[in-house]
């Protein structure tokens, strides 16, 4: 069996889309899957499988929590190991933390390459794309900078609406959980 991890986007957020994580880990175990753990309330799931292609584990996981939820819930699924490497690799290791820096790994559901200088930065110069990797982006907010975040709308005009962020301490979490399963 394949350990990975799946994203969910657009749930549990300003009380719209609500999945409860203990039904969603009810939906997880009727798909079929193993030793699934919930992680926060943003949609944060690891399990293992057999199948090992990703595409169709995020069609699988997408097609039964709509029937389950009434609402579509898009899916993006990574492999473990590679959230481990992402973590390992530490991807903001020269970036001076702050209580108002914030350090998010957005996923892409496919290879996409922005046509733009990196790093990058907005025009106010609170959000700054610092690397795009093969499936995902490395990102820095500073919110002494702005009193309105942009950044994910940045992100879907750069990227499409086939992403969904995480912040680096989410996926820190995930990827201890990960370690100790």
């Amino acid at each position: 069996m394949e350990k990975y991890v799946a994203f969910l986007r657009g749930i549990n957020v300003g009380g719209h889309h609500k999945v409860p994580m203990a039904d969603l880990l009810k939906e997880m175990a009727k798909i079929g899957f193993k030793n699934i753990i919930t992680l926060l309330n943003s949609g944060n799931i690891i399990f293992e499988a057999d199948e090992k292609k990703e595409k169709k584990l995020e069609k699988k996981i997408a097609a039964h929590l709509e029937k389950a939820f009434g609402f579509p819930i898009p899916v993006l699924i990574r492999k473990a190991d590679e959230i481990r490497k992402i973590i390992d690799n530490k991807p903001f290791k020269d970036i001076e933390i702050t209580k108002n820096i914030r350090l998010y790994i957005t996923f892409l559901a496919e290879v996409i390459r922005a046509d733009i200088k990196l790093p990058w930065y907005s025009e106010d110069n609170s959000f700054q794309i610092l690397r795009i990797g093969d499936k995902h982006i490395e990102s820095v907010l500073d919110l002494s900078q702005t009193k309105t975040i942009k950044a994910m709308g940045i992100l879907e005009q750069l990227f499409g609406k086939d992403i969904t962020t995480r912040n680096l301490n989410t996926l820190i979490k995930i990827s201890d959980k990960i370690s100790k399963t």
